[in-house]
């Protein structure tokens, strides 16, 4: 399921063979998508610079599934979220990030479904005039994500699987953004 949201991609159609489930068009420097589909991190940076030569600065955070948790082999994860509410919920940690930081555009991509160690699960792509806006940005709506929006990632193992839990050091790093 393919949700695209921001003047940059919400005109497109969904890849052959993908689900979409709508187009949200929230501001000019938005992108949400929450997909199955692998994606290029290349193609994601050209789609946030396209048109906006006062960009000086993207910071970039991918995250991929780790092949061993909690002293566990993983062999895969699966991904489930909760259609619209999740998409509001990025939507929602984005234009928090437009509003504490000087941005030109925020980009966020989240998989859905089944996953393999080194497979790409998610991306945050902020960009602004200058880095230090753009790395504190990154790292706001990552720590935000992991605690606000509706996933829920099942680890599968040899023999067994299991859900991941929410963790409080995932908790104490947005909490230091409410302190400040």
């Amino acid at each position: 399921m393919a949700l695209r949201a921001g003047s940059d991609q919400g005109d497109e159609k969904g890849r052959e063979g993908s689900e979409t489930s709508g187009t949200v068009m929230l501001s000019p420097r938005i992108s949400v998508l929450v997909q199955r589909e692998d994606f290029a991190l290349d193609d994601l940076m050209v789609a946030l610079r396209r048109g906006r030569p006062q960009i000086g600065a993207i910071a970039c955070f991918v995250g991929t599934v780790r092949d061993l948790n909690l002293g566990d082999t993983v062999t895969s994860m699966f991904l489930e979220h909760y259609p619209g509410m999740t998409e509001r919920s990025l939507e929602t940690i984005a234009q928090q990030a437009l509003a504490r930081w000087h941005l030109e555009a925020l980009s966020i991509v989240h998989r859905i479904g089944l996953l393999k160690p080194c497979d790409q699960i998610v991306a945050v792509l902020s960009a602004s005039s200058h880095r230090q806006d753009a790395f504190e940005s990154c790292q706001f709506v990552m720590d935000f994500l992991k605690t606000e929006a509706p996933f829920w990632k099942k680890e599968q193992f040899a023999d067994q699987s299991r859900w991941v839990q929410a963790r409080a050091s995932d908790d104490e790093a947005r909490d230091r953004w409410l302190k400040g």
